[in-house]
């Protein structure tokens, strides 16, 4: 089962720059909670808790001072200053239990495939699979095993298997992983080494 954690938040007013400022300083980011059948609502997150999250997906806890019951979301997305390197909003998506909804699960690749042995190397090309489910069932992490690759085999969306209670919408006919054949060496010899001298 997908683990819950408890974030701190207080609730903000839309169009005070200063204020935003004046948290930003205390260590906190605004963020935005919304989701279907819900009213949205304006909120300051602990910069610290963002960046202690927990790895894969996750459930967070959202308790406004101004409501009785918690709300419950999930991480939906992180905007960065045009560095890249600090984050200065969070957009949290409050789901309804029982309720199916779309969300990008990471991939994990394990194991080690047995085209290494030869030479091959494994190349990681899809992170993440889109998949529909309600929010209990959300996987934090879709583990997928890749021991039986062989050199040149390729494992396609289509060949994992999810969770119970889990669809994949990620098309069936993309690459996960691939293990690639060692590149062939150049080796020039001499005479061809004189010729392009000459």
């Amino acid at each position: 089962m997908i683990q819950t954690i408890e974030w701190e938040v207080i609730e903000r007013e839309i169009g005070k720059k200063s204020t935003v400022k004046e948290f930003r300083k205390k260590g906190y980011i605004p963020a935005e909670i919304y989701g279907k059948g819900h009213s949205n609502a304006h909120v300051f997150i602990r910069k610290k808790d963002l960046l202690n999250r927990p790895h894969g997906n996750f459930l967070i806890q959202l308790k406004l001072e101004s409501e009785e019951e918690p709300r419950i979301c999930i991480l939906k997305d992180i905007q960065y200053n045009y560095l890249g390197d600090e984050p200065i909003h969070v957009d949290l998506y409050e789901v309804t239990f029982g309720v199916e909804l779309d969300v990008e699960v990471p991939v994990e690749l394990v194991g080690t495939p047995k085209g290494i042995e030869y030479g091959g190397v494994l190349e990681h090309h899809l992170h993440t699979l889109l998949v529909r489910t309600v929010p209990r069932k959300i996987p934090e992490a879709i583990q997928v095993d890749v021991s039986n690759l062989g050199l040149g085999d390729v494992l396609y969306v289509r060949d994992i298997v999810p969770p119970e209670g889990v669809k994949i919408l990620t098309p069936p006919e993309e690459v996960v992983a691939v293990v690639s054949e060692p590149e062939e060496e150049v080796v020039e010899t001499e005479e061809e080494t004189t010729e392009e001298t000459e």
